[in-house]
């Protein structure tokens, strides 16, 4: 009953909402603003930015240190300095964010009418996500420990309870079904991807500070995470699977003189990391993509009047709601799926002759 008051509260202040928002578009018009632009609003969510937008208000930002080392060396200053492409003076300095070409939405150094990029560190909404990533990974995970050295083996309820079955079912049902033996030597580091990609993908789901970065939706967050495992699975392989990959057990003229399966193994190591990076990133960015597009939809179909306006804005609401129930249970989903995935890619590293001598008895039996 309480989930349909909600949905319910949502359709009607969304009823009333889109003709306020329409005139608010209608007024920036007329202030010879730029217009609706649907492929703008999508790419300018998904992308990164120097500043943390206000709800509901795109126009002010909350602003965010920008670090960059110019020519005459380290700057730091407030994102609002540069906000809406103005520039910036610093130290005899310009410094501006081009609305358009090579470099759009990064911060440049003006030399001689030229613009130069600066060596840039600075904490953008993507960086200071992964930092607010961290504080909650640390503040949800950190008192399950705590829990267990003041009453021992005493089970924990509510929140932790939830936490503790979320971390069992993980280790349990994923690292040492496949890794057996060798499941303490890898089990934090799968454990805190997994955490990590989710609370990553949760956060990115609330539209409010700190929420709303679509972080896994970035190829280069995943990327670094693909990379990491990428790097776990061959430093820790062992000597047989360094075998395996250059002189592997087929008939000799598969290895010379044309090495034909070393050269696709060696190909099958960085096809495994790359298949990990594109499945995340193009499934969470496709999820914020329907969701974006459906509240778009109200804006799109505002030019056949209100009527038409307040139906698109119900239909849109319920598939929104509805998007979003769906990007939860994806979010644990492809947490999941990639912890599965790294823990199997381990797996296959850590084959020693004596296994792979005994699977080859079990097949000839």
């Amino acid at each position: 009953m309480k989930r349909l008051l909600i949905i319910t509260s949502l359709i009607i202040a969304s009823l009333f909402a889109a003709p306020a928002l329409l005139a608010a578009q209608d007024d920036h018009k007329a202030e010879g603003e730029s217009t609706f632009d649907p492929k703008e609003i999508i790419f300018d969510h998904l992308g990164d930015r120097y500043g943390w937008e206000v709800p509901f208000n795109h126009h002010h930002s909350i602003p965010l240190p920008v670090i960059v080392f110019a020519s005459d060396g380290l700057h730091i200053f407030s994102s609002a300095r540069i906000e809406h492409h103005q520039q910036y003076v610093d130290r005899g300095v310009t410094f501006v964010v081009p609305a358009e070409g090579p470099n759009e939405g990064k911060v440049v150094e003006m030399v001689d009418g030229q613009e130069v990029r600066p060596f840039d560190i600075s904490i953008t909404k993507n960086v200071c996500a992964l930092f607010i990533t961290l504080i909650v990974i640390c503040a949800i995970l950190l008192p399950l420990p705590r829990f267990y050295r003041r009453n021992g083996y005493k089970a924990p309820r509510k929140f932790l309870g939830a936490i503790e079955f979320l971390v069992e079912f993980v280790y349990n049902g994923v690292i040492k079904s496949i890794l057996g033996d060798r499941t303490a030597k890898f089990a934090p580091f799968l454990l805190t991807v997994f955490f990590f990609i989710f609370v990553m993908n949760l956060l990115g789901l609330i539209v409010i500070f700190p929420g709303g970065a679509n972080l896994t939706g970035n190829i280069a967050v995943t990327l670094v995470l693909a990379v990491l495992t990428f790097l776990v699975t061959n430093i820790f392989g062992t000597k047989h699977y360094w075998k395996e990959i250059f002189w592997p057990e087929v008939p000799l003229w598969l290895k010379f003189p044309i090495p034909i399966m070393p050269v696709i193994e060696i190909f099958g190591m960085f096809t495994k990391p790359a298949a990990l990076t594109v499945r995340l990133f193009a499934n969470m960015m496709g999820g914020h993509m329907i969701v974006i597009v459906l509240t778009l939809l109200i804006f799109i179909f505002a030019v056949f009047g209100e009527v038409v306006t307040g139906g698109t804005t119900v239909v849109s609401m319920l598939f929104s709601v509805f998007m979003l129930l769906i990007d939860v249970l994806v979010s644990f989903i492809q947490a999941y799926v990639f912890t599965m995935l790294s823990t199997i890619f381990i797996s296959l590293a850590q084959v020693h002759e004596e296994h792979h001598e005994h699977e080859s008895e079990a097949h000839q039996a």
